[in-house]
Formats: C-alpha cells, structure tokens, sequence
C-alpha cells in the first residue's frame, strides 16, 4: 500500500467518524424554506395569463388607416378588442371626434391606456374596462376594431353578429373573419410586421345562418 493511498483512506475514514457524529439527519437535511420563502408579489400584470392574444401595438398609421377604413366620424362609438396601451380608442377620440372605449384583459396596459387618454386631452371621451371581450356587452359599438388572431376573430363573429345593429362596421388589422369575406381589403402599409392589411365588414340587415355557425371552422 502506498503511502498516498494511506493518506485517502485516512481521510475518508475521518469524514465518515464526522457525519456519524453529527445529530440525525442533519447531513441530508433539505433546506427549511418555510421561513424564508416568500410568495411571490401579485403585480398590475399577473392576469396575463388570461389573455387570447399576445400584445402587440399597432403602428400609428395603420391604426389611422384601420379607423379611416371603417369611416368613423363624431357620431360613431369605437369598440378596441384586446386595446393594449388604448392608442385606438385615443386616436377615435382625438382626431376623428368618435367616443372610444377599450376593452382590456390585463390590469397594467388599462391603467396605462387611462394616462395615456389623459396625457391626450381625450379622457372625457374614452374608457377602458379591464374585461374579457367574450363577456362584453357590444350593442353599444357602432365601430369593432379588431388585431386578433384568426381563430378568435372566427369565434368572436357570432357574437359581433348579435350583438352589432345592421350597418356597424367592422375591421380587423391583418386577420380575417373566416368564412366570413371581407367587403374592403386595404393595404395599410408598413407596420411592425412588415407590409400590413385592414379588413373590413359591414353587418347585413339579414344574417346568414351559416355566419352564425363556426362548427366546421378552425376555432382551436
């Protein structure tokens, strides 16, 4: 046996006569976080888990173009499903003289759209309701604005055809309604995802069945 391996085997011997000393279960004891963990903080964005739809803005002048598309004018009432930091509700209001409201799942971009509204002199003609646009009453609107995906758009257009008074418009930036064929196909130029597209619908005097019924479309 060489002197080296003595000197090991001295060692592993004195780190077992170590642990055997020392009081049951320390060794392998888990840390106790009972004390020191702490749950976490429920922030302004915690709902957006919530949300159908990831944010994404809308560059200025395609909302611009989204709003001139659908004609709105001072007599008209602007529905933004899914309105983020409220920059179309705001532009309604302040440039085409329309009443907005916003409809917005997470807490944080609600509370960021009212300053915005209020930074832009427009607060007495706009409002954000922190909601799930499934579960908002829309016969208010005479104008839906839409940046959804295709799917949600396919399952909110039973709803927008009930709930809409013939002659309201509707328009969706880059995704269309499914079997649903737009009336108006508008380039809106660049955007944040390169050349973009508004779409736009007018709800008939006479719904067609088949409108109302997405069960052979992708919903999922």
């Amino acid at each position: 046996m060489t002197t080296a391996f003595r000197r090991a085997v001295s060692i592993v011997g004195a780190f077992l006569l170590l642990v055997a000393a020392m009081p049951l279960g320390t060794a392998a004891q888990e840390p106790d976080t009972t004390v020191q963990s702490v749950p976490p903080a429920e922030s302004a964005t915690s709902d957006n888990g919530e949300k159908d739809v990831p944010y994404v803005p809308t560059v200025k002048s395609v909302v611009r173009k989204m709003l001139e598309t659908a004609d709105v004018t001072a007599d008209d009432v602007v529905y933004d499903l899914g309105s983020g930091d409220g920059r179309i509700p705001i532009m309604a209001a302040k440039e085409f003289g329309a009443r907005g409201v916003g409809i917005e799942i997470d807490s944080a971009l609600v509370a960021k759209a009212r300053q915005k509204a209020k930074a832009a002199g427009v607060a007495d003609k706009v409002e954000f309701r922190q909601k799930d646009f499934f579960n908002v009453d829309l016969s208010d609107a005479t104008v839906v604005t839409l940046y959804l995906w295709p799917e949600i758009n396919i399952k909110l257009r039973p709803k927008l055809l009930r709930e809409l008074d013939p002659g309201d418009r509707i328009v969706s930036h880059d995704f269309r309604m499914g079997e649903w064929d737009p009336e108006r196909t508008v380039d809106a130029g660049k955007g944040n995802t390169g050349w973009e597209t508004v779409y736009r619908w007018t709800v008939p005097e006479t719904v067609p069945e088949d409108l109302m019924d997405i069960s052979d479309e992708p919903v999922n």
